[in-house]
């Protein structure tokens, strides 16, 4: 049974230190208030457990926003005492997060102490009793209660029970699963002890196992997974529902970007050493630049709530970019203000950012129009979803090569679809397909884009 001493330290938190009592604080760690008015946040993941022993400054659990991932440090070095809520919960800002109790001061350190602290009550299922201390080099009793197999009447020094024991089956059995040619080692029964059925074997049969010197590559597949949608996956589902709300409509153009490409490929020769190589994103994001002052309509964010469609000066251009955990947009701000090296140079580091979780919170939002691409997959048209509260959004796919008639000859050329999705609400049709021309006509003449 547990000590006294023990139950005492966990009721009243003391602790005997050198003849005398020593209290030990029990510090409480809170969401913190990210700012920009957010009211609660999602858990997304613990780094502690009840038990553990911290350090000052050490993270012990994320939670997001609706723009971001933001990790969560101890303010003090000491024990879990108690954490609040599971991944997928949401918490309110100022609520309790997790409960740190300081270490008794005798020489050990948070990170390790002379002896097991006992668990928290909180912890401990109202039934379960306290087992004792089992002799040194035996097993205790919950470790042989829950080894599957376990034989406690088999002396410790005797083998455990092993899978080559011959399954629970009668004989009526393992005929019948020798005339369907079935392993009856790999059949799950269904019977008392796991003890194989007739059934068993049939269903077993009837699910299309491969039988000795079958073909494995047709052999059926069983199991489901259930995947909670938490964190990241949260907000991309949330956005996409709120976003889809939106009356889309998606125009698709193509476009002739032979001279375009010839162009990227002799700067990044002439440049590639001493500068970031260019793909074609900073070209188009410097069509954008341009079109929109024509097109002040489109650089824009519609207020639902206040029915306020309002337009920038600047051009914030999103960058929908793929992670390991969802789709994350980036911004390269003030992008009117860059050259062709620069985009890319910042298209790099926000990617970059993104992909290692390291994405600062006004990284993530304010942008006026976003570019998704998925070129490099494949694809002739997409239909992207606007990101609200945009009211546009422009979709590069891949760049094939195909012959085209030029003044009556049959000439090759690269060729590269835009398919771009407006908010009806706010955008005419007209004017949606007057921008993308305007896309056009920059991307299939480069020089313009460098024409003030």
């Amino acid at each position: 049974m547990l000590e006294p001493l023990h139950a005492l330290r966990l009721v009243a938190a003391i602790s005997l230190h050198r003849g005398g009592i020593t209290e030990m604080a029990i510090h409480t760690i809170k969401v913190p208030d990210i700012g920009e008015g957010i009211a609660e946040v999602e858990l997304v993941v613990w780094h502690v457990k009840p038990g553990d022993a911290v350090a000052a400054d050490q993270v012990v659990a994320e939670v997001m926003t609706d723009k971001a991932t933001v990790e969560v440090p101890s303010a003090h070095a000491g024990r879990i005492v108690a954490i609040n809520g599971q991944p997928g919960d949401k918490l309110a800002v100022g609520s309790e997060l997790l409960r740190i109790k300081d270490t008794v001061d005798d020489g050990t350190s948070a990170a390790g102490t002379s002896e097991a602290e006992p668990p928290p009550p909180a912890a401990v299922a109202p039934s379960a009793m306290p087992v004792a201390a089992a002799p040194a080099g035996t097993a205790s009793p919950l470790r042989a209660a829950a080894a599957p197999g376990a034989n406690r009447t088999t002396p410790a020094s005797t083998p455990a029970a092993t899978s080559s024991l011959a399954p629970l089956a009668s004989p009526s059995v393992r005929r019948h699963a020798r005339e369907l040619d079935v392993d009856l080692a790999q059949v799950a029964g269904s019977g008392p002890e796991g003890r194989i059925r007739h059934e068993d074997v049939a269903a077993y049969a009837q699910r299309g196992a491969p039988a000795a010197g079958g073909d494995a590559r047709y052999t059926a597949r069983e199991g489901e997974i259930e995947v909670p949608v938490i964190g990241l996956r949260r907000q991309i589902a949330t956005r996409m529902r709120e976003a889809l709300r939106i009356p889309h409509f998606t125009y698709v153009e193509e476009i002739d970007v032979t001279e375009l490409e010839t162009l990227r490929l002799r700067l990044n020769e002439a440049r590639g050493e001493t500068r970031r190589r260019l793909t074609v994103l900073p070209f188009l994001m410097r069509a954008i630049v341009l079109a929109m002052p024509s097109f002040p309509q489109i650089n824009a964010r519609y207020d639902d709530e206040r029915n306020v469609v309002t337009r920038y000066a600047a051009v914030h251009i999103g960058i929908a970019t793929q992670t390991d955990g969802g789709l994350m947009v980036p911004v390269v701000r003030h992008a009117e203000a860059l050259d062709p090296w620069q985009m890319a140079v910042e298209i790099a580091r926000l990617a970059t950012a993104a992909r290692t979780g390291k994405a600062k919170r006004d990284e993530l939002a304010g942008s006026t129009i976003t570019i998704t691409s998925l070129g490099p997959l494949g694809g002739i048209v997409t239909t992207p979803v606007i990101n609200a509260p945009e009211v546009a959004i422009v979709g590069v796919n891949r760049i094939v090569e195909r012959p085209v008639i030029r003044d009556g000859a049959m000439v090759p050329r690269k060729l590269m679809n835009l398919s771009s999705s407006f908010d009806h609400r706010v955008v005419d049709g007209a004017d949606a397909a007057r921008f993308v021309q305007a896309l056009r006509g920059s991307l299939e003449c480069p020089a313009l884009l460098f024409i003030d």
